[in-house]
């Protein structure tokens, strides 16, 4: 059995002038959250070693296809990525999504994220982003070790104990970082023995991924600056742009039942399924059986756990990051930025901590995990939205009115979509403003309705007696 520390160097190993060597960090998962979370701990002086179970994305063949979302960069990852020096570098990579385009039986639909020229997303390949982020992270000293699987977790020391090529290895470190995912290893382990609240729901929804491709002459096949929204009650497709002119579609449907993964498992009834239901995807991938048949339908999970960290006497610890904390559903766009906001965090509270270690992670689970909590409530809420309301009149009268509202009055009145989308402004105290937007709004109309009610017997009674 091998023992090491992030940088290589034994356990106990003392400079020469008698000092301790600077802190060592192990961040278990290489994927977007655990790259970022490098790449903040080596700018604030660590020494971070990532220990990833999969092979390096940058190995031709290591790319899985057709088992992620494409992702939309908003406000709280912006900031992140600007915070790294990372942003202005991979703005070749993002295309700019100004709103949703809904797909309509009679037609298309534009509905504008907002009014500032800076209230957009930006659509960018998963693996294309983690790769930029891994590069970074090899730029600024951090070494990876991958295909290694984490089989146990000691929270005294901490340590992380893997299975990899070179077999059992034992890394110690000042501070471990659990950024593995909505199943976490890390997470998992780090909670044998203690009382632990763990809270995970499957939606009874999964999904797949399609490709809709550039045409014959080389263009897009539809708008691309834009989210396409094919919204309906037995069936959901949301497609982000390429930078290549292609989408990347992800078909959400129900599990079980005939129209649901269960029922569509042969070439004739997803063909008239796809024509039935979302028929303009015939034109837009000319292969849509054939790739809808050759992927396996992912699920989709919320998990919420507590606590987030635990610490040692001597001012270690271990935390949780991204989706092994919060994970949640994908239907308001936040997963990946909501942990790229933890990275942030997490860096300011390291930084108001010092030489604290204990402190800043306390601070850090005290700053995110109330947010989290409310921003799983949301991404429960947006699935509806997107599946039934976009085609909902009453519903697009609203959204008008907020931006109505939004253009008239830019600093009091702020829709929650843009709060989230578009500010950092905490979860909670986004979604608590928009409550109080909503009353004021609900008495509004209240108001209106009683004075046209008011004028309208009014009328009435006049025009009574001049008969």
């Amino acid at each position: 059995m091998n023992r090491r520390t992030p940088n290589g160097s034994s356990p106990g190993r003392r400079t020469p002038d008698g000092h301790a060597p600077d802190r060592h960090a192990l961040v278990v998962g290489a994927g977007l959250a655990g790259s970022l979370t490098a790449v903040y701990l080596a700018r604030r002086g660590f020494r971070v070693r990532v220990l990833e179970r999969r092979g390096d994305p940058r190995t031709p063949g290591v790319r899985e296809e057709g088992r992620s979302i494409n992702l939309g960069l908003s406000q709280r990852g912006i900031v992140a990525l600007r915070e790294v020096g990372l942003l202005e570098r991979l703005a070749p990579l993002t295309v700019p999504m100004r709103g949703r385009v809904v797909h309509l039986p009679d037609g298309l639909r534009f509905q504008p994220y907002g009014l500032a020229e800076d209230q957009i997303l930006h659509s960018v390949l998963r693996h294309d982003l983690n790769v930029a982020l891994v590069d970074e992270a090899e730029r600024l000293g951090v070494g990876f070790d991958w295909g290694h699987r984490v089989t146990a977790v000691d929270r005294a020391k901490p340590a992380v104990t893997t299975a990899g090529p070179h077999g059992e290895e034992v890394h110690t470190a000042d501070l471990v970082v659990g950024a593995d995912g909505a199943f976490s290893a890390v997470r998992a382990h780090l909670g044998r023995g203690l009382r632990v609240d763990l809270h995970q729901e499957f939606l009874e929804w999964g999904y797949k991924e399609l490709l809709i491709p550039v045409g014959d002459d080389g263009r897009p096949r539809t708008e691309l600056r834009a989210l396409h929204v094919w919204p309906g009650d037995d069936g959901l497709i949301v497609a982000h742009p390429n930078a290549d002119g292609s989408l990347t579609a992800t078909v959400f449907l129900p599990f079980a039942g005939e129209h649901g993964f269960a029922g569509l498992t042969e070439p004739a009834r997803v063909r008239e399924f796809f024509a039935r239901r979302f028929p303009d995807t015939l034109t837009l991938v000319p292969d849509v059986v054939e790739q809808f048949l050759d992927h396996e339908a992912a699920s989709l999970v919320t998990v919420r756990t507590a606590p987030w960290h635990t610490t040692t006497d001597e001012g270690r610890g271990v935390v949780l990051i991204g989706d092994a904390a919060h994970a949640v559903y994908p239907f308001f766009g936040q997963g990946m930025n909501a942990a790229f906001e933890d990275c942030s965090v997490l860096d300011r509270c390291l930084a108001g901590h010092p030489d604290d270690l204990p402190g800043a992670l306390a601070a850090f689970e005290a700053a995110r995990r109330p947010h989290t909590d409310v921003l799983a409530e949301l991404s429960k809420r947006n699935f509806v939205e997107l599946r039934d309301k976009l085609r909902s009149p009453l519903f697009l009268v609203r959204k008008r009115v907020d931006l109505a509202l939004h253009r008239l009055f830019p600093d009091a009145w702020v829709p929650l979509y843009t709060l989230i989308a578009h500010t950092t402004v905490p979860y909670g105290e986004a979604l608590d403003r928009a409550r109080k937007q909503d009353r004021l709004l609900g008495g509004i109309a209240a108001a209106l309705t009683g004075a046209a009610l008011a004028g309208l017997t009014r009328r009435t009674r006049g025009g009574r007696r001049a008969s």
